[in-house]
């Protein structure tokens, strides 16, 4: 049921939601408030865009773990359909690896970095991939593919920049969609134990436990709006 006004759930949101999404939730008694924690920019550099276009050109296996570099390879792409199989994490990067390429182009998809090289792996004409990635990607998939024998050609297609704020407020829960925003956040907060700390997967909820031993519950699938909806379950 509902929660009374007077009691309504106020939830810390660390990037911006579908206004539906905040819409709904407001509906069941949850005030979501949102505040981004972390910045993202195209690298925009002669050198980058040389390696995006050259890639281009080739009959390449390539992989994506965010949004992000997608956006970032789409804004060379022009007219260019490249001849790639393109392995991807679930929902929005999966849709967007949709719209910019085709889903006949996609070959595999799984919900996080680990699983997603788990399943390269498996696929024993694999030997090579290119790897769109942030400056602040983690280890998991390229050290995976590398245990298996698969080189790895990584091209930094974006840097993270962290935006650090401190909150006044308590919050019943927060939602965090990166281990980024994790670290940024925990540069100048600390939280009482009642707070309930939301993670959209394993690596985001393992990057929390460096600075919080509060309650962590994690997305089952990627997806902002299936975090949201964890959350929302939760609290009503």
């Amino acid at each position: 049921m509902p929660f009374e006004m007077q009691n309504r759930v106020q939830i810390l949101c660390t990037r911006p939601l579908n206004e539906t999404l905040v819409d709904e939730a407001k509906q069941a008694g949850i005030d979501i408030h949102e505040l981004s924690f972390i910045e993202t920019e195209p690298i925009q550099s002669i050198a980058v865009q040389q390696e995006i276009e050259q890639a281009f050109l080739q009959i390449a296996t390539v992989v994506f773990t965010s949004m992000n570099a997608v956006e970032a390879v789409a804004f060379y792409q022009e007219e260019n359909q490249p001849a790639w199989e393109i392995y991807c994490i679930g929902t929005t990067t999966h849709t967007l690896v949709s719209k910019y390429f085709g889903e006949e182009k996609i070959t595999g998809t799984a919900n996080d970095a680990a699983s997603l090289a788990e399943l390269i792996a498996e696929d024993r004409f694999t030997d090579e991939v290119i790897f769109f990635c942030g400056d602040q990607r983690r280890d998991e998939l390229p050290e995976i593919l590398r245990s298996h024998d698969i080189d790895v050609n990584e091209i930094v297609v974006y840097q993270t920049i962290a935006v650090p704020h401190k909150i006044s407020k308590v919050f019943h829960g927060i939602l965090f969609f990166s281990p980024s925003a994790v670290e940024s956040f925990f540069q100048k907060n600390k939280l009482p134990a009642a707070t309930i700390l939301f993670a959209i997967g394993s690596t985001t909820a393992n990057e929390i436990k460096k600075y919080s031993a509060n309650r962590i519950i994690t997305s089952d699938e990627p997806g902002k709006e299936n975090m949201v909806r964890k959350m929302m379950e939760y609290f009503t």
